[in-house]
């Protein structure tokens, strides 16, 4: 049976994120964007640091909680997003909880860079 993206999107998995994490560049921030949240809510790190840019890019990734609880992902809805040639800007909330405990939400500016092809995401302002 065939897996809805987690990104939110009303598509299948394989025909949505799942082909950026099986290795085809995004064609726009906004999909990495959204390609990054699903590897969060499917726990691929590798994926993660790859479409991080090197120059901020973390030596490590642990996705679980300090104290090994789990985090899971609520949801997540785009607020904006805005493109000026190989530099944009994504701006989100995405929901999520750690063990039992209440949601929390976490919104956050994202900027990234478009280089040899590929969309990277550098940092962002989380609020």
């Amino acid at each position: 049976m065939a897996m809805s993206c987690p990104c939110g999107l009303d598509r299948e998995y394989e025909d949505c994120c799942g082909r950026w994490h099986a290795g085809e560049p995004a064609p726009d921030a906004l999909a990495l964007m959204r390609s990054r949240y699903s590897a969060f809510v499917l726990g691929l790190a590798d994926y993660l640091r790859a479409t991080w840019h090197p120059t901020t890019r973390p030596e490590h990734l642990d996705l679980e909680d300090p104290d090994s609880r789990r985090v899971v992902w609520l949801g997540l809805q785009v607020k904006s997003h805005r493109s000026a040639g190989d530099r944009a800007e994504v701006e989100f909330v995405a929901r999520y909880r750690i063990g039992g405990g209440s949601a929390v939400r976490m919104a956050e500016r994202s900027r990234f860079v478009r280089e040899g092809g590929r969309w990277y995401y550098v940092d962002g302002d989380v609020s």
